[in-house]
């Protein structure tokens, strides 16, 4: 008789109560297990595999120990939060990850109600956490709020903002700050046996006073890695003494792979913390899955991939990426102009910075994800005489909106937004869509704002804004690969605010901003079987304007579309603006603007996106015949 294979406890688990029972020993065999179903799961769909993977110990026990969702957990950023919704009921949906109609990548508060607070920005968990313990402190019910925060999101102004906050309210709050910026030296034991000792039934003060004791029982190294991780922003000595000086009570580093030391510190801190109470726990990402322990990013973000040899499947490449043509074009005009400096928030690599900052390494700066800084700093850089690139995402550049207006804007400064991921970018859904520079930049006094229809005019944009000493530049592209055309080599700046024709034709006029250029082209073919050929334009510029083509393309058609990937309020309300002071409209111009609509697109690839917001090729095909009366026979199968 042969014993039938223990049913994993991974299977046992449909929500966070049924992990109560388990022992210690329990906990880490379901550790064990989640780790690699997380590992099997993002092998399948892609994704944020590295961060989930360092925090598979602390996601256990937090919903062993904690009564979610009653009690709030809130993931910063949320790239970690796989594990999270693999214990919360998710589990059988994981394969739908970041696809159309399937799991957002991020925590999200439609989803689940063990994602009371959604993110794919950093630095807002402790904030939100505080709110939700000032909520439940003012009558509105609900338990504790716990808040967990990487130490790259601690560099953001706003985390500390909201410590300060806490602090001064002395609310109970629980902030752990998850530090995976170092390896933990193996020789751990003696700190793991003396906070052992430590937890059990000591009263919270003297606990707290003898976790800072602890600090010298750690081996040189992993003593080291302590001090250097509290003195991110001044020189701290061992002991929290800035989170103290904050009004947090500070424990810690813990290791935060050990789930002896994670249960009792987190069972003593619910049982007998009282006001903000910040623990401090070392990762390592990447955790488990050696590919992405040796990777430089420790598999941060992946596509479908191997499981036992971490390969990821690349796609066959036809052209080179916005982002590539972005890096190499300024690094060909660095090279001639030392003016040129460039600026990043913590995205080296997603903005191409990377290969800059292997050349010019004195003059390329990450500062971290400090959006409003970066603006600022090349806005210092303009006044004294350099050329800022400031290369952030679409989505991440709103954050230093407030900045972009007041430092840069109002004083004309010449910084120059190379503006990626423009527009709907896919798997990270409406958190990571560009979809509002246009908009709130082109409403902006003497900004210049560019929009490249392909990766030659990318080129040419790029030149464009090196050259621009003229008060503040940005130019937007998208994520993803060009559409295959020339490169030039010896690109000369464009004329500001001259648009260019693409095609002469008649009765309509289709104007394009950006890369839906190629759509365009795409829908005047199927026009073209129907007798209609539409004139086609490349505006180049939402702002200033092609005053001259636009009107010209007015008095020349009966209908003019415009279209953009972006939102309502930005190159289309600039044209309608224009038409309507011109009195245009007086003389019967039909005219329509094709936009993002008025609603947050969830994750699914591109092409699908720009479906649900009717801008692909058939969606235009179908503008122009709806503008001039033309009845549309449904295609065939």
């Amino acid at each position: 008789m042969t014993d039938r294979p223990a049913t994993p406890l991974l299977d046992t688990i449909q929500s966070p109560s049924d992990m109560k029972t388990l022992s210690d020993r329990q906990l880490r065999q379901l550790a064990d297990e989640l780790r690699a179903e997380t590992i099997s799961a993002v092998s399948t769909t892609g994704g944020h595999l590295g961060a989930g993977l360092g925090v598979v110990e602390l996601t256990v026990a937090l919903h062993a120990i904690f009564d979610t969702p009653r009690d709030k957990i809130i993931w910063d950023v949320s790239h970690q939060c796989y594990p999270h919704k693999i214990l919360t009921g998710r589990r059988d949906r994981m394969q739908t990850l970041r696809q159309k109609g399937g799991l957002s990548g991020f925590t999200k508060r439609s989803e689940s109600p063990y994602d009371p607070f959604g993110a794919a920005h950093s630095s807002t968990s402790i904030s939100a956490a505080l709110g939700f313990a000032t909520a439940r402190d003012l009558g509105a019910g609900g338990g504790d709020a716990i808040a967990v925060i990487g130490d790259g999101a601690m560099s953001a102004g706003m985390a500390f903002e909201a410590m300060n906050n806490a602090g001064h309210l002395g609310k109970r709050l629980i902030v752990i700050l998850n530090d995976n910026e170092m390896s933990i030296a193996p020789p751990v034991g003696a700190l793991s046996s003396y906070l052992s000792q430590l937890y059990a039934g000591a009263p919270f003060q003297e606990f707290k006073a003898a976790a800072k004791g602890a600090v010298s029982f750690l081996p040189p190294p992993f003593r080291e890695g302590a001090k250097r991780a509290k003195d991110m922003l001044k020189h701290m000595t061992v002991g929290g003494t800035l989170f103290e000086q904050l009004g947090f009570s500070y424990v810690g580093p813990i290791d935060g792979h050990d789930m002896d030391q994670l249960t009792a510190v987190l069972r003593t801190v619910k049982e007998r913390a009282t006001g903000p109470i910040l623990i401090h726990a070392i990762t390592r990402k990447g955790k488990g899955f050696a590919p992405a322990e040796a990777s430089a990013d420790r598999g941060h973000a992946r596509g479908k991939f191997d499981v036992r040899t971490g390969e990821v499947q690349k796609s066959k490449s036809n052209a080179p990426s916005y982002t590539s043509v972005f890096s190499r074009t300024l690094m060909d005009l660095a090279a001639k102009d030392d003016r040129i400096v460039a600026v990043t928030a913590a995205m080296p690599d997603g903005t191409g910075l990377d290969k800059f900052m292997e050349r010019y390494a004195s003059r390329c700066f990450d500062v971290g994800i400090a959006e409003q800084h970066a603006v600022t700093f090349c806005a210092g850089m303009a006044a004294g005489g350099m050329r800022p690139f400031a290369a952030l995402y679409s989505t991440f550049l709103q954050r230093g909106y407030d900045q972009v207006v007041h430092d840069v804007a109002i004083q004309r400064l010449p910084v120059r937004f190379a503006i990626d991921r423009a527009g709907l970018v896919g798997a990270d859904g409406a958190t990571h869509a560009g979809s509002f520079d246009v908009a709130f930049l082109a409403n902006l006094p003497g900004f210049v704002v560019m929009a490249a229809a392909d990766e030659a005019e990318l080129v040419r944009m790029v030149v464009t804004a090196a050259a621009h000493d003229d008060g503040p530049i940005a130019f937007r592209f998208p994520r993803g690969e060009g559409v295959g055309v020339e490169i030039p080599t010896d690109a000369q700046p464009l004329e500001i605010g001259r648009g260019r024709m693409i095609r002469e034709g008649k009765r309509v006029a289709i104007l394009s901003f950006g890369t839906r250029l190629s759509e365009v082209e795409r829908a005047c073919e199927a026009l073209a079987a129907r007798g209609i050929t539409p004139t086609v334009a490349d505006a180049r510029f939402a702002k200033p304007l092609d005053r001259e083509m636009i009107l010209k393309l007015a008095a020349d058609h009966e209908a003019l579309i415009t279209i953009e990937e972006g939102a309502v309020g930005g190159f289309g309300s600039h044209v309608a603006q224009l038409l309507s002071d011109e009195g245009v409209f007086d003389e019967g111009l039909k005219f329509r603007s094709m936009v993002l609509p008025d609603t947050f697109i969830d994750q699914a690839s591109p092409a699908d996106m720009y479906a649900t917001a009717k801008l692909s090729a058939d969606d235009i095909e179908a503008k122009v015949l709806d503008v001039l009366g033309v009845a549309r026979l449904e295609k065939r199968a």
